[in-house]
């Protein structure tokens, strides 16, 4: 069972910076393409950013694109996501996912790994 725990939530004014982290342990098998998705209460679970497991390829959604960049660190399957520039909508408990399907890198359905998640809240 692969294991991930993600780190580095909590409150910021608008237009702040915040670096989530997320780690993977127990049976992991070789480098996992990796992603973060965030939920927002009342709503579903969307696609934040991805990651190619040799970390060239490099994944995003429009509404974070330009503002959030996530990268790989030198342990494997270790993932950051930093978040520039951050505004209320940004507001939602951050989630990070490993061990991708075959569904796409943008479908939550498509990963067989989650973390409990990260709070991450966004003042105006």
């Amino acid at each position: 069972q692969v294991i991930l725990e993600e780190s580095g939530g909590g409150l910021v004014q608008a237009g702040h910076s915040l670096t989530l982290s997320c780690a993977a342990s127990g049976r992991t098998r070789g480098n996992y393409f990796m992603a973060w998705f965030r939920q927002a209460p009342g709503q579903e679970r969307e696609f934040v950013a991805a990651i190619s497991r040799s970390g060239v390829n490099e994944y995003y959604a429009d509404s974070v694109k330009g503002r959030f960049t996530i990268s790989r660190g030198d342990v494997k399957n270790t993932v950051y996501l930093q978040m520039n520039n951050l505004e209320p909508g940004d507001t939602a408990v951050y989630y990070c996912a490993a061990d991708m399907g075959s569904s796409g890198h943008s479908n939550p359905q498509s990963y067989r790994a989650w973390g409990q998640g990260t709070q991450v809240t966004v003042a105006s």
